[in-house]
């Protein structure tokens, strides 16, 4: 209903029972661009949400997440590849062998995060907690970094459109794009959930877990792989969309007050899809001045929790190793 154009309430509901709009151009705006923004506002939101939760299990860290860790900036720099890739050797050639296809942005994105998250998790057996956050928001600046300098060998159109991408929105993501998205945030969002029992053993260390009979680097692989899936996807389509894979956990824990991931990560997908959307909305609400994006939402709601997380940690509010 709310947007720069007003749709009456009757006519969204009877558009969406089959019927038609009073206006045809209700109908493009119902179909082409509401609808696809709302469902990308859902299901990216719950799949960073199950990402952060998933790292911050992992990691025994509550700053952790996919920004935080650099997953974010490294999808950020293998997508700013495949566009200079486009520039360099014609977007002509690539069209024509699928490079620059969804699933070609798709597969920049996995590889620069997977890089960031492979050196992450080496590091994480030998760092600090403090520390492995450090490495990962230096990660992620030195990835920022080397996006401009790629895009430095880029045409002047391509790095526009970089630009706008770089702000993160849902509003990007079409139709067309949904039969790669959707299946891939699947079978993340399955794998996530088919993980709680060895996520809560991780909660008591991985010595004991391994006591339990869990095995704990499959375990590992699977909620480092499971993370990947979920973030880079959402990175290609949506641009570096922030805070959501931080705090959503954290909401999640403060209102439920448990760390049972067989009640939280269901908690947390819902949260995710939640907060996604709402941010969403008041992006798109009719604002007189268009100036206010997706990732200053996400902050004016994310870095208050990040503020309260960090004062009631201990650890951090002394800095101890």
């Amino acid at each position: 209903m709310i947007g720069s154009v007003h749709v009456p309430a009757g006519e969204v509901v009877r558009y969406f029972l089959g019927g038609e709009t009073t206006a045809p151009a209700w109908a493009t705006i119902l179909r082409e661009l509401r609808l696809p923004r709302a469902l990308t506002a859902l299901i990216c939101g719950a799949a960073l949400g199950a990402a952060g939760l998933q790292l911050q299990t992992l990691f025994r860290n509550p700053l952790a997440g996919p920004w935080a860790l650099g997953l974010t900036a490294g999808a950020q720099l293998g997508v700013a590849i495949v566009v200079a890739t486009g520039s360099v050797v014609g977007s002509e050639f690539l069209r024509r062998i699928a490079f620059v296809s969804d699933l070609g942005m798709v597969a920049g994105a996995f590889l620069g995060s997977g890089t960031v998250m492979f050196i992450i998790a080496v590091v994480s057996r030998r760092v600090s907690t403090i520390t492995l956050l450090v490495l990962g928001l230096m990660l992620g600046f030195f990835a920022q970094g080397m996006v401009s300098v790629v895009l430095h060998f880029t045409t002047e159109t391509q790095g526009r459109v970089f630009a706008s991408w770089n702000d993160g929105s849902f509003a990007g993501v079409h139709w067309e794009h949904f039969p790669v998205l959707l299946p891939l945030l699947a079978i993340g969002l399955l794998g996530a959930l088919s993980i709680v029992k060895p996520l809560n053993a991780l909660l008591l260390g991985e010595r004991y877990a391994a006591t339990l009979g869990l095995s704990v680097e499959r375990a590992r692989l699977m909620a480092l792989g499971g993370a990947v899936l979920l973030a880079a996807p959402v990175t290609a389509y949506c641009g570096p969309v922030l805070f959501i894979g931080l705090i959503v956990p954290h909401m999640a824990r403060g209102l439920l007050n448990t760390s049972d991931h067989r009640v939280l990560m269901p908690a947390v997908l819902l949260m995710g899809s939640l907060l996604g959307l709402s941010a969403d909305f008041v992006v798109h609400l009719p604002w007189e001045r268009h100036f206010l994006h997706l990732n200053a939402v996400n902050a004016l709601i994310g870095a208050p929790v990040v503020i309260w997380v960090v004062l009631r940690n201990r650890q951090m509010r002394s800095m101890a190793v």
